[in-house]
């Protein structure tokens, strides 16, 4: 049944309610913030350590999650965790490692970064290319997934929907970092709480299809009735192995993709880039801690789904002029919910939408303004017309991506893992230019413009050469698998890894054979800045030991 009852609008009213007056207790409460650049975009000093903790999560956790990867437990099962657990790890390395690096240079945008580091040149492409791929990429993508979910809970048009989101979203951002940061706070309580009880919900459904109750023999069905739901490493003859290709989640192309999202993204490093080091670490912690569970919330219920579905359950639901859409799993399972937590869960649902889709066009109005309008238009603008502009360019950003979303066939392409693999074709290049840039002094610019054009010149190739080529040599080291038409293709996790080592070679030989070109600033880096408290070092291994478990239980 897809409309909510009058109960479950109040539920989501008293969330709306409970943002918006917090949000603008926050806005009048620090109002000086809209006299001050830097204070807008970043709130330098003001963020606690769990504010940027849950809103790293908060920003990250979106539709793509929700629908997305729910859909991919659907289909493939616990193994799709990889990328919450993977990303765990990679947040406290990026907080040992990166975050010095960024705070003890005064980082406080990645365009900075690489300005600093090699120049005007770089900095000033990778701006305006990562404003392209926020806005043509990851605003379409969230607002469209979003929309479809919300318009399968209340019936309500596609279009409506994304309009809707989009001037929530939009509400929040317009008063900066600060009421970002702390409504995120709130938005993760509600993500958490109502997908939580999605889940709990979903197992107890499984549970009764066998005569019991509860979410432990719920669990226990779907081990029993899924088994092959929770692998975490696919062998080569799993039809799934494309998208998760063996062992490449532990060692390869999994660990690319998550450092170029959690230490190379502006839209992620900006919760941390203005706090002190101890405050960003611990918050980033806090973030991994909250990863661990993130499974349990988008994952399980999409494993819940595919053994109900295997049951009888959902033929109609799941299936749109006779196939089966993997990506309406969570969906589904939300219109099953009871009145008042159907209200709850779609107050998490759309939490999830305007926290990440707040902190998107936050980023994109960042780098607009202090790294293209003050650098490139009007170096004499005041701090009062830095952050009007952004403003504005966040009201454009959005309605550029309503406007375009519908377009881009986005529910005809699948949800996570598409993202996943588009975004592909120029992460490698992206971690390679940061990488070398803070560890090894030699690399140059020409180097870097290598790196950011090779990437995603290498991964097209990379992508389409099979059509042209036998690759068949390659499946005997599992780095290659025959799809439905006989065409030996390279799983996309596997590819960025090639493309990865092929970037960073490149670059190597570039800078030794330009080891005359005049050398850019260097950055302060010195190894007692890579140390740690103790609080972090023991919760650092505390994530650490649950991962091992976690790998070796469901290996």
């Amino acid at each position: 049944m897809h409309q909510l009852s009058l109960t479950d609008y109040f539920v989501f009213i008293a969330y709306f309610l409970i943002i918006s007056f917090y949000g603008w207790f926050i806005y009048t409460k620090k109002k000086s913030a809209q006299n001050n650049s830097t204070d807008y975009f970043l709130a330098e000093g003001t963020l606690t350590w769990w504010a940027i903790g849950a809103s790293l999560i908060a920003s990250n956790i979106s539709a793509e999650q929700f629908i997305g990867m729910s859909g991919s437990g659907f289909k493939m099962g616990l193994a799709i965790a990889s990328y919450e657990w993977i990303a765990a790890i990679t947040l406290i390395i990026v907080a040992v490692f990166f975050m010095p690096v960024y705070l003890n240079n005064g980082i406080y945008t990645m365009p900075q970064f690489l300005e600093k580091r090699y120049g005007k040149s770089i900095a000033l492409i990778m701006a305006i290319f990562w404003m392209f791929l926020y806005i043509v990429i990851n605003l379409t993508t969230i607002l469209y997934l979003g929309a479809l979910a919300i318009n399968s809970i209340t019936g309500f048009s596609i279009y409506v929907c994304m309009i809707l989101l989009a001037l929530f979203a939009l509400f929040i951002t317009l008063g900066g970092m600060k009421v970002i940061g702390y409504t995120d706070v709130i938005q993760v309580v509600f993500l958490i709480f109502g997908g939580l009880v999605t889940t709990y919900i979903a197992l107890n459904l499984v549970a009764e299809k066998t005569g019991t109750s509860g979410v432990v023999n719920g669990f226990s069905n779907l081990l029993q009735h899924a088994p092959d739901h929770f692998h975490m490493v696919f062998k080569k003859e799993n039809p799934n192995f494309m998208d998760l290709p063996g062992l490449t989640v532990l060692l390869g192309g999994m660990w690319i993709a998550n450092f170029s999202y959690w230490g190379c993204n502006q839209y992620i490093t900006q919760r941390a880039l203005g706090a002190d080091l101890q405050t960003a670490r611990r918050g980033i912690l806090f973030a991994a801690f909250l990863k661990l569970l993130m499974p349990i919330i988008v994952v399980l219920p999409g494993i819940a789904a595919y053994v109900l579905y295997q049951n009888g359950s959902f033929a109609n639901e799941m299936t749109v002029n006779g196939q089966l859409v993997v990506d309406k799993a969570y969906p589904t399972l939300l219109n099953l919910l009871p009145i008042g937590l159907k209200g709850l869960a779609f107050a998490a649902l759309t939490a999830a939408v305007v926290a990440s889709l707040a902190g998107k066009t936050n980023s994109i109005s960042t780098i607009f303004s202090l790294d293209i309008y003050k650098k490139y238009i009007n170096k004499d603008a005041s701090e009062k017309q830095l952050i009007s502009v952004g403003k504005i360019v966040i009201i454009f950003s959005l309605i550029i991506a309503v406007i375009i979303a519908p377009l881009l066939g986005i529910d005809k392409q699948g949800g996570f893992q598409v993202i996943q693999e588009y975004t592909g074709f120029i992460s490698p290049g992206i971690l390679a230019l940061f990488l070398l840039g803070m560890f090894w002094k030699k690399t140059t610019n020409k180097a870097a413009i290598f790196g950011a054009l090779a990437s995603l010149a290498f991964s097209v190739f990379l992508k389409f050469i099979p059509q042209y080529i036998d690759l068949s040599f390659l499946s005997t080291l599992g780095f290659a698998k025959a799809n439905a038409e006989g065409i030996y293709e390279i799983p996309f996790l596997d590819r960025m890894g090639f493309v990865f080592l092929f970037c960073i070679i490149g670059m190597i030989l570039i800078s030794l054979l330009s080891s005359d070109e005049k050398q850019q600033e260097q950055l302060n880096i010195n190894k007692q800045q890579f140390k740690v408290d103790k609080l972090f070092f023991i919760g650092s291994a505390i994530v650490i030991i649950l991962l091992v478990l976690l790998y070796t239980i469901f290996w």
